[in-house]
């Protein structure tokens, strides 16, 4: 009997050890490290995702030069990611996202390509991260890049090797961020471009080895951006929209101008400061819309004069308090879509009616709250 009940209590204690081993590795068990000694680098490829929640977790992947699917490094209690130094390769996306009080990155020291798509930060962000040093072996990134609401993040100096990314670049919410000056190495993103609001970024010249932009370019919310010379390295056509919008310090487009097409949609509006348009000068007919809104010091649209012909979207100029003609629009026939121009309250009137005298066709017009003249002789197209 005595024989029995010690025979019961080993097989307890073994089944004890072995969960709380297994609870350790990943996200369960308890949030510690005991192994404190050197790393070797000798465990090759770990196979599959694998999810970083714990300081445990960073301990499971001490040793693993690459990992074949994606890695989330999502710990709130991380402070050191040091046991990943042996790290070369990520195959799948890499996540770094929602960490309280990681302050750096220097344990990926090693780490020179992501497969998928590298975001740092995200709604949530990495609360104490103040750089990216930790990245300075990266050189490519095959999917996007998104560094995404790290409030205490000062510079992307880590990511001075990257040269080339494969999907979008996303530069978004990051309020320490005065530069942009560790892309400088950047030279082509796939798909689109996104600097949004970072509140105290005065220029974009960090990226101005840029040449190519495949799909989309957006500009908007950075309140202390006063120009965006940086761009002026990218030629050619956009596939998608081109968007420049509440950048309340920007005076001028110049960095736009080799931009020559755009594949869907323009939208310039709420940009407090701007007064003209000219660095858009390149720019020739395309089959989607224009949007020209809510810029007070906007006096003229001069450097659209190279879209001729007809415009396949809808054209809506409104509510730019300054404008006194239309003169940069001379060369637009038609509209595919709807016309609309509103609220402009220094544009005469006769200003409207003379652009819709060289109008062959628009789906519906709408010209309303512009500054009230009368139009001598009236034009035929001229509306009541």
């Amino acid at each position: 009997m005595i024989g029995i009940k010690y025979l019961l209590l080993g097989i307890m204690l073994l089944a004890a050890a072995g969960c709380s081993n297994v609870s350790s590795i990943g996200d369960g068990g308890t949030d510690t490290d005991t192994d404190t000694g050197p790393v070797e680098c000798d465990l090759g490829e770990y196979s599959g995702d694998f999810t970083i929640g714990k300081k445990s977790g960073v301990a499971t992947l001490a040793g693993y030069t690459s990992i074949s699917g994606n890695l989330i490094i999502e710990c709130p209690l991380c402070a050191d990611l040091s046991k990943l130094l042996c790290l070369t390769s990520v195959g799948g996306d890499l996540e770094i996202v929602d960490n309280n009080v990681l302050n750096d990155l220097n344990g990926l020291s090693a780490l020179n390509s992501v497969g998928g798509s590298l975001r740092i930060g995200d709604h949530g962000g990495n609360e104490a991260l103040t750089n990216l040093d930790g990245l300075g072996a990266l050189t490519s990134v095959d999917g996007s890049l998104y560094v995404d609401s790290n409030p205490y993040l000062m510079n992307l100096d880590g990511l001075s090797g990257v040269t080339s990314i494969g999907g979008g670049l996303l530069i978004e919410g990051n309020a320490a961020l005065k530069n942009l000056d560790g892309l400088s190495a950047l030279t082509s993103v796939g798909e689109y471009l996104v600097i949004s609001g970072n509140i105290v970024i005065k220029n974009l010249d960090g990226l101005s080895a840029l040449t190519s932009v495949g799909w989309s370019l957006r500009i908007d919310g950075n309140s202390t951006l006063t120009n965006v010379d940086g761009l002026s390295g990218i030629t050619g056509s956009l596939g998608g929209r081109l968007e420049i919008c509440s950048n309340d310090a920007l005076t001028n487009l110049d960095g736009l101008s080799g931009i020559t097409s755009v594949g869907d949609t323009l939208l310039i509006y709420f940009n407090d400061a701007l007064t003209n348009l000219d660095g858009l000068g390149a720019l020739i007919p395309w089959g989607g819309s224009l949007y020209v809104e809510m810029n007070p010091f906007l006096m003229n649209l001069d450097g659209l004069s190279g879209i001729t012909g007809s415009l396949g979207g809808r054209l809506e100029i409104c509510s730019n308090d300054a404008l006194t003609n239309l003169d940069g629009l001379s060369g637009i026939t038609s509209v595919d879509g709807e016309l609309e121009i509103c609220g402009n309250d220094t544009l005469p009137d006769c200003e409207v009616c003379e652009l819709l005298t060289q109008f062959t066709s628009a789906s519906t017009v709408w010209v309303y709250d512009n500054l009230d003249d009368t139009c001598t002789p009236v034009p035929a197209n001229c509306p009541n």
